[in-house]
């Protein structure tokens, strides 16, 4: 076993140190002297460390006793990443790590780790106490900081370009298939600054767009199509996601009237967001519009859900949800109406928790677009 060995850094990284800080006082409130963090999202959320093979030992006590593990593959990355921190090298990450900590009672997060792990840490415990700690790292992970939300920001932007250009270029055409859409989606995300798509991009055109995932096909658009885009760019690791329905040619009246619905639930959404706010709160608000207008039973998904490092995190936001809005959240609304064998509606923005409300992060126009 190689021993953890400190690695030379002129400063300490501000942003890494802070969020292990807060953890720290998380530690304290549920008398832990450690937490072992093994899921790669919270690693990188603590430390900058974005290898594939890694876990954090945080101590309680402070940063001398923070630890980052990770295998021989990714010891010159770990240096350039999480310089400051210690860096144990071997494969077994999360078991070696226990074998040299000298905490008592170290916590691990009960929801990541499999049964077979689990047997795997408690055989390399020896007298350590382990003590499940589920969600913690999510907790602080929930209320973005100012990097964080800069690029969500820059996440949405790359989404709304790529939408503006594909509406310019005639990309959204009759004739197109759902698959090449969607291709020119993602193209233009990357090309707008994205490393890639933030999830397997939706594009649904006519009955397919009653299909709230729909997978993209080869069928054709079609003139009087409805056609729904559910999309999200990433950037820094930070996931938009953005919902539009455009329609392919004058509306019918039904269309219409779905759209404006849509359109109106969003709206009340949105209204409601802010600090000290049930998110079960936010489903109601948008889903009550839709239940007045006889349309309840085709709103068949939450109202929204947290974003950031994953594209779906905390806050829950649906009717049976338990969390509470804090400034800082960033969170999606997205209400739908899904007509089946006939077409639906879902606009989607990603908004941040203001002290006062709520800021959209996407840009893109929610009225109806007609292209033809």
């Amino acid at each position: 076993m190689t021993a953890p060995h400190a690695v030379p850094r002129p400063r300490p990284h501000p942003v890494g140190a802070r969020r292990r800080a807060a953890l720290r006082a998380l530690l304290a409130e549920a008398g832990l002297d450690a937490l072992l963090v093994t899921d790669l999202v919270n690693v990188r959320y603590l430390t900058g460390f974005t290898g594939s093979n890694a876990a954090v030992l945080l101590d309680a006590r402070g940063e001398e006793g923070t630890v980052l593990a990770t295998d021989g593959r990714y010891t010159t990355q770990a240096g350039a990443e999480a310089p400051e921190l210690r860096l144990l090298v071997e494969r077994r990450c999360a078991p070696e790590l226990l074998a040299i900590t000298t905490a008592g009672r170290v916590g691990f997060d009960s929801a990541q780790v499999t049964v077979d792990a689990h047997d795997a840490l408690a055989q390399a415990a020896g007298a350590v106490e382990l003590v499940r700690a589920p969600g913690l790292v999510e907790r602080l992970r929930a209320v973005k900081d100012a990097a964080e939300i800069d690029a969500l920001r820059l996440a949405c932007a790359a989404a709304d370009a790529a939408l503006a250009g594909a509406v310019a270029d005639g990309v959204l055409a009759p004739g197109r298939s759902e698959r090449e859409v969607a291709r020119e989606l993602e193209e233009r995300m990357v090309a707008a600054g994205a490393t890639g798509p933030s999830f397997e991009t939706i594009v649904a055109a006519g009955a397919n767009s009653a299909i709230p995932h729909h997978r993209p096909s080869d069928a054709p658009l079609a003139a009087g199509d409805l056609v729904t885009m559910d999309f999200g760019a990433l950037v820094d690791g930070y996931h938009s996601d953005m919902t539009r329905t455009v329609l392919l040619g004058p509306p019918s009246p039904w269309q219409e009237e779905i759209y404006a619905l849509v359109d109106a639930a969003a709206a009340a959404g949105r209204a409601a967001l802010r600090p000290g706010v049930a998110t079960s709160e936010i489903d109601a608000a948008a889903r009550a519009v839709i239940t007045e207008a006889g349309y309840g039973e085709h709103f068949v998904h939450p109202v929204g859900h947290g974003v950031g490092l994953v594209i779906h995190e905390a806050p829950a936001m649906s009717a049976t949800a338990t969390a509470t809005l804090d400034a800082g959240m960033t969170v999606t609304v997205e209400p739908g109406v899904y007509l089946p064998g006939r077409g639906g509606v879902r606009i989607e923005d990603t908004l941040v928790v203001t002290e006062s409300g709520a800021d959209p992060l996407t840009a893109s126009t929610r009225d109806l677009v007609v292209l033809g």
